[in-house]
């Protein structure tokens, strides 16, 4: 099994590609410190996967709280093998498809905060660990919208992703040296518990024009995601670091 005895951290592990990332750690032998901000998602974690979890209610912007977090988890662990930051997202505002005239200062500040701020503070404070431990994987969550691929994002979310991308790639160079990769993928619109009901919402005719934009004709899911994200945390990819995949189906 990929992940017998790693200890793997991941944000926002309670639904969507970060809970789908931790089934499939957890399947595969790992321990999962499960990061999310809603008890009861940890909760159903727990029930679903067993002693492998770990849950954690924490903020992930709370840079204090963070720390405290990975701290104890070193401690009780001896270390932290894999971190997968999934915090991030569009929805967090009213109109996650503002145009940059619709937008206000206090939209870009949240939606720049939300998806760069938590792989921010869990990265900081894992890597001095990973750095004694001599290596380490790290996978983030960037989007299509971050190479300015999605017409339907905000500018301030293309921004944040962006950024995700050109972390990754300065990490990679920064951290490599010391036997840590630092990889991500670039999601196209995914059909989540977040993103299901919006799709939903759309027409028929709307969604068929969506689906057949997609050259393998339909909309990933949580999974599709997820199974990327664990090549790139698993042995697989030792050699691979400072890429972003983008994992649209061809889009």
């Amino acid at each position: 099994m990929r992940f017998e005895n790693k200890v793997a951290l991941i944000t926002a592990a309670g639904s969507g590609i970060g809970r789908g990332s931790a089934d499939i750690i957890a399947a595969e032998g790992g321990r999962v410190i499960a990061v999310d901000n809603d008890p009861a998602r940890l909760d159903d974690m727990v029930a679903n996967l067993g002693e492998r979890v770990e849950p954690h209610a924490v903020d992930a912007l709370d840079g204090e709280a963070v720390g405290a977090l990975v701290a104890r988890s070193e401690a009780a662990h001896g270390r932290i093998d894999i971190l997968v930051n999934a915090v991030g997202g569009s929805t967090i505002i009213d109109n996650p498809g503002a145009g940059i005239d619709e937008l206000s200062a206090d939209d870009w500040q949240a939606i720049v905060d939300f998806n760069l701020n938590g792989t921010f503070n869990f990265t900081n404070a894992v890597v001095p660990g990973m750095k004694a431990e001599g290596g380490g994987k790290i996978v983030n969550l960037a989007s299509i919208a971050g190479r300015g691929l999605s017409i339907a994002s905000s500018a301030a979310y293309a921004a944040a992703k962006g950024g995700i991308i050109a972390l990754t790639r300065k990490l990679s160079l920064e951290l490599g040296p010391h036997g840590i990769n630092v990889n991500a993928i670039a999601p196209s619109r995914t059909l989540t518990e977040r993103i299901r009901p919006r799709f939903e919402m759309l027409s028929p005719e709307a969604q068929a024009a969506e689906v057949a934009n997609v050259p393998l004709r339909r909309l990933p899911d949580a999974m599709d995601q997820a199974r990327v994200v664990c090549f790139l945390a698993s042995a697989d990819a030792d050699f691979v670091t400072g890429i972003t995949i983008d994992v649209t189906g061809g889009l």
